[in-house]
């Protein structure tokens, strides 16, 4: 079968751009024992990959010069050497960046066809992004009812789930966007409170007014300015669920800490960051959970989709800039 892949050309300095990726044809050889060879159907991007374009020790290898990239990814078996899948079985996997590959049938997970969710919703609200959001803040953030959540980034595809799950824990719900339309819509998903963090004037300010008793849990997907205000309006004992900071994903050289960090002290905060493969054995009962609310309506979610294998450097480099809504998807 002919494929074509994305492999990385050259590491980026600063922001990715077109240069640092190239678009190969390749063709896939036979299949062993054991081997399953997979159709993509949909690959995610997802703002980590960032930090795996640089050549330094982290909690995974650095994306290989010259090699494909790798992601997450839902298809379609199109040929089997493997007794646990046959064709027409739907599989997720970690080779994105690919139309085709040949793999190891103990590399996949096979997916159910579920009634009335779209298969690409198991690389967002029912895959990584959304166990990210679902592990990292009942397990950490532990929010209660009627406390107050901060979120950043709320309407990507990990911050728009906690947004969410806080408000069915019965919090109130304080979230940043960087668009209007955005805030519009995690108004209409239940948000008490959407924040234009570009439009707003003073984010310490807008926050201030949208929690004036502070803040009991921050889900921190942006760093930066976002991470100094939750510090400034956070209640004491309040829980810091730190999963990213994007703000500062393609700095030449570090930014400053908060300027404020000495609040950490005074106000007992607890700091705490995550990645979400040390929550994987609780897979099952995120499932249990998100399937539940997403069938009596709770949970809502957004796809921003490109299409073509050759766009997907362009969905990635999109994220840096906000230009997705939700998951950030290329079709197939």
């Amino acid at each position: 079968m002919q494929s074509r892949e994305i492999r990385l050309k050259s590491r980026p300095v600063g922001t990715p751009a077109h240069e640092n990726f190239e678009l190969a044809d390749v063709t896939l050889g036979g299949l062993s024992d054991g081997d399953v060879m997979v159709r993509n159907h949909w690959m995610s991007v997802d703002p980590y990959m960032r930090g795996r374009m640089y050549d330094r020790p982290s909690y995974v290898p650095p994306f290989a010069i010259g090699e494909p990239l790798q992601g997450g990814a839902v298809g379609e078996v199109v040929e089997s050497r493997s007794p646990d899948f046959a064709p027409g079985d739907l599989v997720s996997s970690m080779f994105g960046w690919r139309e085709a590959f040949v793999a190891p049938g103990a590399a996949l997970e096979k997916l159910p066809r579920a009634g009335g969710v779209p298969e690409q919703a198991f690389l967002g609200v029912l895959g990584m992004p959304g166990l990210t959001a679902w592990s990292g803040l009942l397990e950490i953030g532990k929010p209660q009812p009627g406390e107050t959540v901060f979120v950043s980034g709320a309407a990507g595809a990990v911050g728009s789930v906690v947004a969410q799950v806080a408000r069915i824990k019965g919090c109130t719900v304080v979230a940043s966007a960087g668009t209007d339309e955005k805030c519009d819509w995690l108004r209409s998903v239940g948000v008490q409170h959407a924040i234009n963090y570009k439009t707003c004037g003073s984010l310490n300010d807008a926050v201030r007014a949208a929690a004036p008793k502070g803040i009991n849990v921050y889900f921190d997907n942006v760093g930066g300015e976002h991470l100094e205000v939750a510090i400034e309006n956070a209640r004491p004992f309040a829980r810091f669920v730190e999963c990213g900071m994007i703000a500062n994903y393609n700095d030449t050289t570090p930014a400053p800490g908060p300027r404020n960090i000495i609040q950490v002290v005074g106000k007992s905060l607890m700091i705490r960051g995550f990645i979400v493969m040390e929550f994987a054995a609780l897979r099952p009962q995120f499932l249990s959970d998100m399937m539940g609310w997403i069938a009596a309506g709770d949970v809502k979610w957004q796809e921003t989709v490109e299409e073509g294998i050759a766009r997907a450097p362009d969905a990635f480099i999109g994220l840096f800039s906000g230009a997705n809504t939700g998951k950030m998807l290329v079709k197939l």
